[in-house]
């Protein structure tokens, strides 16, 4: 257990008064005072110097052992019922209570504020809310401001927002067209606007306000906002009024406290310690029974000599203190010492996590990262996991690739026999020397489309001329002739560097303008208004006038929310596209559909007088936005569609199938159409030809989810029966209505369920049906540092750089630490019982006194000092695995059973842990520390405490010294137990290799170079009454007879131990003592790598494209390849997907919008009947 001084970030909401609206003025905090808002300095530490000790003790005795420590620590300050000094358990708790962490050091960094007509420097915590600041270059934001100027044109500015979302692309901020002229002082001074805006809120992507200003009033949204965390990037000044301060800012608000994740072993631990508590409990009640008995009939008759103390009126208040006089002595069941050493065992893992080279990606000189130390054991037991697509499945590299204009396709390219020819690095690339502005990097195969540009056909211009228009992108010209596009999204990039190669190169951007260079010529288009993208949306739109003076509203989005706003005369082009857009699909594409339409001054005009009003509503305002947007969004002309390519990660298919035979069901979330997302299970191995059935859910109402549900979860218990009956496999009928099935399953089943579905699938009573099928569950979060950003990283447990690298992660890393830490906690209670259990045979012969029968000293450097190096070195190092195989290990003989375990025994190294995924599964199923494994290990702690004390008390009463005098005295005795002890546990190890030999020996000879010490007539001299025993060790260990006896103790303790197991990999060989035999065997042979098998498909289904990301980022959701299906059933529809021209009608139909977020699920553990006989081929359950 580590104490450490948790911090939480408040939400000021908590202590301020609620908001309805907030009004701010500049350059008056008189006027801001009256409204009470929060100033500028943090707090995040939940402590202060006068409620640390109080609540950080409230919180660390929430774990049960720490309040159980605690009462021992009472009990031995109570000098009636004490045998043990204070410091042996107040010394190692101390070392895990206390950590401390402030907030002085950003409160008090620098700001420049306008004050009384100059720039002050103020620490942040003095800032106030209407101040004015001044930001420069690669400084953080003071807290949230309106940007009202800076020294770029146009009072644009650019930001770094990795503190927020993690993404480490620049984002563009842009001052109003009013505001973007004060960059003086003396302007800045004059400036008294008032804005009325939303109150302070955790909603990073919104913002909702209304400058008033000269009586004027202009609409204020995210755009305009610079908020705390941020880091102001390539731009040089910039001035912004302070709208949201300290705790209220949108950062702070969003810093909630941090929820503690607790291992299933830390959980199991809590009920362990009730146990061990509780036997202590009957232990220290048979004993104080026992203290009664004998004061009762033979302590009375010694009362001259051992006269009881004034407060001891009787036998039974006698039994009463001896009661809690061995609750003390016998506490070291368990010692706080394990708790300490079970968070070294973690910070160790975490390095070896740190330190694998096998993870590191040299491509992005990035290495895998531990960025929590308490659940590396979960990583050994998961069972589930839950995966984004974009960026984590793929490389989020987008590449264009094809396209269709008015129902012609480009892309492909033809031999002289019109055969489609398949694109390779040797394939020659379209020549774009006529176009001085193109990007060198850009590849393109077809030269028909560069014909059709030099054709100066309509269509194909206007197509490119929405791609150069419609978008969020930012150029910035480094040079003349060299432009860089700041895209907040790669989609949005690749498909504005396509329109620049194509001849229409985006060249100039302003508040009120675009600049393009079409086909060498620079044409300005007066820019109107921009109708963002949002989720709901899902397409994004802008409102231009070119320089003939016609007003036109270029669209772009998914392609079924594009075809349900299609003008009747686009109907032909829209069939024709949608064949296109399956033939893209089927080849893993992401589409994209585009439109335009020319639009009436007049009715213009109108439309905008409405758009401003509404713009400047602080209640509704998206709403009644979203409404006018869908208002002239109709009676659109199509144009035709894009397909970009984002390739998957390396070793993604077969890191899927690798993990799926370890037991894993895998779920991916992907923002496809229902389609598509099944495309992508198929490329990524998640769905097979071999499946039995692969289930849609895609109902749009609770019943009908409720029905598909039902019926898939019959089926799959139908195709089990039959499976149970072909194979004589007789299994119990346990398939109650809402039972949890999973064990019975045999067959082999995908399931596919839609954003509809999913939504009604996790209310409360359809959620047990959804668990039945698909036994949701997370706990770890892993992040890739990928091309989207560090979001994921930031808010991860673990992170690496490409998601092969989860393969290792769980199946060797994840593996390790939890046999690692599971053998270190049987071993560790193992030792604690042998060690303290001898006290209580020691009552019996004492007159259950509650005489300790070590010297003090020992027992509190018995955990810290002379076994904790041995057993660290278990938890560290140790890799013994157990599961079952199916293939034959030959039994050896004797002399070579019993060398291989003592001298031979080697771990099963980190290939073989990843060819044989079998090896992962005893952590799901926990079966290497659980209460039955804490129940045989305390016996066999029992056992030896019974041997170490019994066999020298039987010896000595019939042994003599070489003097002829009897071993008379307890130090002797107890000199002897305890060397026997530190022996025993330090010889019963897994294996031996030099870390091993260097720990154990060491810790031996610590143990006698302090024990020679402490027992010295040196020591003695100085402390008297602490240390005792003087010069008992070296008489005690001169004589041979002594030795014998702990020669003997170690022999009967250690020799049963190495029996068992030689019995174990003699009759009952596990799987990981064939491994190692195996290993041995083929030390000098590589690692053979697995047959996952993959199936190549076609289809001809077609791919309804949609967005997934945050308002006006323009990031597109991916499309998988599309493979063709041997068996989909869905349980709303016996029937196969429609076909493209059935969606097409249903379309016109519903002209309704659908969402196209799907969930794919995939179960697929290894099927060891099935396997042994077609090993090649995978099976899932």
């Amino acid at each position: 257990m580590t104490g450490y001084m948790e911090t939480t970030q408040g939400c000021a909401c908590d202590k301020l008064v609620q908001e309805k609206e907030r009004h701010v003025k500049a350059n008056a905090r008189d006027y801001s005072e009256k409204f009470s808002y929060a100033d500028n300095s943090i707090k995040t530490s939940k402590y202060n110097i006068f409620t640390f000790l109080p609540i950080n003790l409230f919180e660390q005795f929430q774990r049960v052992a720490n309040a159980y420590f605690l009462v021992l620590l009472i009990l031995q300050l109570i000098p009636e019922i004490s045998s043990l000094s204070w410091f042996t358990t107040i010394v190692p708790l101390v070392f895990v209570l206390f950590r401390h962490k402030s907030d002085r050091q950003v409160n008090n960094r620098q700001s420049q504020v306008l004050i009384r007509g100059s720039l002050q420097n103020e620490k942040w915590m003095n800032v106030r809310v209407g101040d004015i600041i001044k930001l420069e270059n690669n400084q953080f934001v003071a807290a949230d401001i309106l940007l009202l100027s800076s020294s770029e044109p146009y009072g644009l500015c650019y930001i770094e927002t990795a503190e927020l979302d993690g993404e480490t692309n620049l984002k563009v901020r842009q001052a109003l067209t009013v505001t973007s002229h004060l960059g003086d002082l003396s302007k800045l001074m004059d400036f008294d606007g008032e804005v009325i805006c939303e109150p302070p809120n955790n909603k990073l992507d919104k913002f909702t306000g209304t400058l008033y200003w000269r009586d004027n009033k202009y609409p204020l949204d995210n755009d305009k906002m610079l908020l705390r965390g941020c880091v102001l990037r390539n731009t040089e000044w910039c001035f912004g009024m302070v709208i949201f301060a300290g705790l209220q800012t949108k950062l702070m608000q969003n810093c909630g406290r941090t929820k503690f994740k607790r291992t299933s072993i830390d959980k199991l631990m809590n009920t362990l310690v009730l146990w061990i508590f509780a036997l202590l409990v009957c232990m220290g009640v048979i004993l104080a029974i026992g203290n009664i008995i004998w004061e009762s009939q033979v302590g009375k008759s010694f009362q001259v000599f051992l006269p009881w103390d004034e407060f001891q009126r009787n036998a039974v208040f006698s039994g009463f203190l001896t009661f809690w006089s061995y609750i003390i002595i016998l506490n070291t069941v368990v010692p706080i010492s394990l708790y300490v050493s079970v968070e070294v065992l973690r910070l160790g893992h975490s390095y070896f996590i740190n330190w694998d080279r096998k993870m590191y990606c040299n491509r992005t000189d990035t290495a895998a990262e531990a960025r929590t130390t308490t659940l590396n054991e979960e990583l050994g037991q998961v069972e589930f996991i839950f995966s984004d697509k974009t960026g984590t499945l793929t490389q989020n590299i987008m590449v264009f690739s094809k396209c269709s204009i008015n129902g012609q396709t480009y892309g492909d390219v033809y031999d002289e026999f019109d055969q489609k020819v398949e694109i390779t690095e040797k394939t020659p690339c379209v020549d774009f020397s006529f176009n001085p502005l193109c990007d060198r990097k850009f590849k393109f195969y077809d030269s028909t489309l560069i014909e059709a540009i030099k054709l100066e056909q309509p269509a194909v211009q206007e197509f490119f001329r929405v791609l150069a228009l419609c978008h969020t992108v930012m150029p910035e010209e480094k040079s003349e002739g060299h432009l860089v596009y700041q895209a907040q999204s790669p989609d949005e990039g690749a498909l504005v560097t396509a329109a620049r190669n194509f001849g229409f190169v985006f060249w100039i951007r302003t508040p009120e303008t675009i600049t393009l260079c079409e086909m060498g010529k620079a044409v300005t288009y007066k820019l109107l208004a921009i109708l963002d993208f949002n989720n709901v949306r899902k397409r994004m739109s802008v409102i231009v006038r070119n320089p003939h003076g016609q007003i036109k509203l270029y669209s772009k989005g998914a392609d079924t929310i594009i075809f349900d706003r299609l003008d009747p005369s686009s109907e032909d082009l829209m069939y024709t596209t949608s064949e296109h857009l399956s033939e893209f699909a089927g080849e893993g594409l992401r589409t994209l559909a585009l439109a335009y339409k020319d639009l009436d001054e007049d009715y213009f005009e109108v439309w905008m007088k409405k758009l401003l009003f509404a713009s400047t509503e602080i209640e509704n305002r998206e709403d009644q936005l979203a409404a006018l947007y869908e208002e002239i969004e109709q009676g659109l002309m199509l144009l035709g569609a894009t397909a970009i390519e984002d390739k998957l990660q390396e070793r993604v298919p077969e890191t899927i199938a690798c993990l799926n035979l370890a037991d894993i069901k895998i779920w991916v979330l992907t923002g496809d159409k229902l389609e598509t997302a099944m495309n992508i299970g198929y490329s990524c191995n998640m769905l097979r030809d071999d499946m039995n059935e692969v289930f849609v859910i895609s109902g749009y109402t609770l019943v009908e989810v409720q029905q598909q549900l039902r019926q898939a979860k019959e089926h799959i218990l139908g195709l089990s029966r039959i499976r149970n009956a072909a194979g004589d496999i007789e299994k119990a009928d346990v398939f109650a209505d809402d039972s949890v099935f999973e064990e019975t399953i045999i067959a082999e089943y995908a399931l596919v369920i839609n954003g509809h579905s999913l939504a009604h699938a996790l209310e409360p009573q359809l959620e047990q049906i959804l668990l039945d099928l698909a036994c949701l569950s997370a706990h770890i979060g892993v992040g890739i540092s990928g091309q989207e950003g560090m979001q994921a990283v930031l808010a991860s447990d673990y992170c690496f750089a490409q998601f092969r690298y989860l393969q290792r992660l769980l199946l060797v890393h994840g593996r390790w630490s939890y046999f690692r830490m599971c053998n270190f906690l049987c071993y560790f209670f193992y030792k604690n019982f042998a060690f303290t259990l001898v006290h209580f045979w020691f009552g019996f012969f004492c007159g259950f006194s509650a005489q300790t029968v070590y010297d003090q000293w020992f027992i509190t450097l018995f955990n810290i000092v002379y076994t904790s190096l041995p057993v660290l070195a278990m938890g560290l190092f140790d890799q013994i695995l157990s599961s079952h195989t199916g293939e034959y290990f030959i039994p050896v003989d004797l002399v070579y059973c019993v060398s291989f375990l003592i001298y031979f025994l080697q771990d099963v190294n980190d290939q073989n842990s990843l060819r044989y995924p079998s090896l992962y599964k005893p952590g799901q199923q926990n079966l290497l520390f659980n209460k039955r494994q804490f129940f045989i290990y305390t016996l066999q702690g029992v056992g030896t405490s019974f041997l170490l004390f019994f066999i020298p008390y039987g010896a000595f009463s019939v042994m003599v010294k070489e003097d002829g005098s009897l071993f008379s005295d307890q130090q002797t005795f107890a000199v002897t137990i305890a060397t026997s002890l530190v022996i025993v546990i330090g010889l019963d190890t897994n294996y031996w290799t030099a870390v091993n030999h260097l720990f154990i020996w060491g810790s031996l000879t610590v143990y006698f170079a302090i024990l020679f010490a402490m027992q010295s007539d040196g020591i003695f001299g100085i402390f008297p009454r602490n240390f005792p025993f003087i010069g008992t060790a070296r008489n005690c260990l001169s004589e041979k007879s002594v030795w014998l006896v702990i020669l003997l103790n170690t022999v009967v303790c250690v020799v049963p131990g190495l029996a068992v197991s030689f019995v174990r990999v003699d009759l009952y060989p596990t799987l990981t003592d064939k491994v190692r035999h195996l290993q041995q065997s083929r030390k000098k042979q590589g690692p053979q790598a697995q047959n996952l098998r993959r199936v190549r498909r076609t289809s001809s289904r077609r791919s309804a494209y949609a967005f997934s990301h945050q308002q006006g980022y323009g990031e597109l959701i991916t499309s998988g390849k599309n493979m063709r299906m041997s068996t989909v059933s869905s349980a709303h529809s016996p029937e196969r997907t429609p076909h493209s021209s059935n969606w097409i009608e249903s379309v016109l139909k519903r002209k309704n919008e659908v969402s196209c977020t799907s969930d794919e699920s995939i179960r697929a553990p290894e099927s060891s009947d099935r396997s042994s006989q077609n090993p090649n081929q995978e099976h899932t359950e």
